[in-house]
């Protein structure tokens, strides 16, 4: 007998049995269902992911710190004292960092593959403000060229340029509270930045203050302030494709580095450096650029391993998804071990005028496990139906509640998986089939046609 009229006679039979067929296969489809929105949450989380990187940042950016500890949280517990080693608050707790120094910054922007190189600085200023408005605290740092970033108002250079030495791009946060009308009012507005430095003294310079009477000790003790003033070129708004919405002060390497000599002159901190961003000269490999730097003992991260970083977790959040789907798949496996069971025994006396007719065992136990088949591809096929359904009609709304921007969807989805997910889910039932299959192969055509 021909596979193809085994498969055409399965179909048949379970038309006679509509019900305990359509309730077996929604036992498959709920299994189909939570496995189809895995695979299109995850394909979505990922081109989401990839999205993030590709158009924020820079793929000729390197990362570097001084050890490669620093992007695993840093080291804990008690260390060895090193000069250039500073001690964080994280959120894994208290970490020792080592740090940069000058040294290390110079010889990595010596290198013949690196075009440039921008330390992180550290900048201690005490408030930002404007004329008649009040003092708010503010976080300053460089401006990234290698980060693209959205705007509310203004304008920002693209990436490999950096904003000039007057200038600033501020958080929108401070629109309202440095008395603007909104973003495009501040665009152009001065706004100024100060910063106060305590003095280190030293046993000779506190001695002659000494002898120098009160004022000479409150001099020598007034700590030294400075006040930098800034034209606001960009107010930064939250991307959609953005990891964090923008929360610091940016003004250009050049200031930054002045700033942070300024805040860290006569302080352990002063040519330290928590880690650098370097951009590698177009053309070459930043994974080789990589190689060769960790070579040297610094650690590096380039884009590729921060995608790398988005997608272990993306997948982690699949692995836990698919496992409830597969729950519901082995409790759907036992539906269809069951229903076929109950069909061999109400089919005896089919079964042995089958084989009297000359249909030999192994097509009778085909026959079984295509009605299997037919059992998994119609739960599939419902399944996969009613998560494409469900996620297109959802994909608008989840955008909206998770931010995403518009044309980033959550749910992605493609039909080779689906397809392959339908055709795992058919030899499952297979697989599920073959035992009840296998008696009806075994059922002696006399015994069967007495049976009553």
């Amino acid at each position: 007998m021909r596979t193809f009229d085994i498969i055409r006679r399965a179909g048949r039979s379970l038309k006679h049995a509509k019900a305990r067929t359509i309730l077996t296969s929604l036992a498959i489809a709920v299994g189909a269902f939570t496995l189809t929105l895995a695979i299109a949450a995850g394909e979505g989380a990922r081109e989401y992911a990839n999205t993030l990187l590709t158009t924020n940042i820079d793929p000729q950016v390197l990362a570097i710190a001084k050890d490669p500890s620093f992007f695993q949280g840093g080291q804990t517990g008690p260390q060895e004292y090193d000069p250039n080693t500073t001690l964080q608050q994280r959120a894994t707790g208290r970490a020792v960092i080592k740090q940069l120094t000058q040294d290390d910054i110079d010889a990595i922007a010596a290198r013949s593959d690196i075009a440039s190189v921008s330390p992180q600085y550290t900048i201690n200023a005490q408030y930002i403000t404007r004329p008649d408005q009040k003092k708010y605290t503010v976080d300053v740092t460089q401006y990234d060229s290698g980060v693209t970033q959205t705007v509310s108002a203004g304008s920002l250079p693209p990436l490999r340029s950096g904003i000039t030495d007057s200038q600033i791009a501020l958080p929108e946060a401070y629109v309202s509270l440095l008395g603007f009308k909104d973003p495009v009012d501040a665009i152009g507005k001065s706004v100024t930045i100060h910063l106060s430095r305590t003095p280190t003294l030293t046993q000779a310079e506190i001695t002659q203050a000494i002898a120098g009477g009160a004022a000479a000790l409150q001099q020598l003790a007034s700590p030294d302030v400075k006040d930098f003033t800034f034209t606001v070129v960009a107010i930064v708004g939250k991307s959609a494709t953005s990891l964090t919405a923008a929360s610091s002060a940016e003004v250009s390497n050049t200031l930054a580095k002045q700033l942070s000599e300024f805040s860290t002159q006569g302080t352990s901190n002063y040519h330290k450096y928590n880690f650098a961003s370097a951009s590698v000269k177009v053309g070459v490999d930043p994974a080789v650029v990589k190689q060769a730097l960790v070579a040297k003992g610094y650690g590096v991260q380039t884009a590729k391993d921060l995608q790398s970083l988005l997608f272990t977790i993306v997948n982690v959040l699949q692995g836990i998804v698919f496992g409830f789907g597969i729950l519901a798949l082995i409790t759907s496996v036992f539906g269809i071990i069951n229903t076929q069971y109950i069909s061999v025994l109400e089919r005896t006396r089919e079964i042995g005028l089958m084989k009297a007719l000359g249909m030999r065992g192994r097509h009778v136990s085909r026959l079984f496990q295509f009605e299997a088949a037919w059992i998994g591809f119609l739960g599939g096929i419902i399944g996969a139906a009613v998560a494409v359904i469900a996620g297109l009609v959802l994909n608008p709304w989840i955008t909206n509640m998770l931010t995403l921007g518009d044309g980033n969807y959550l749910l992605v989805f493609q039909p080779i998986p689906i397809a392959v997910l339908i055709i795992i889910l058919m030899l499952i039932a297979m697989l599920a089939g073959y035992f009840p299959a296998r008696r009806a192969a075994k059922l002696d055509p006399i015994e069967a046609l007495r049976t009553e």
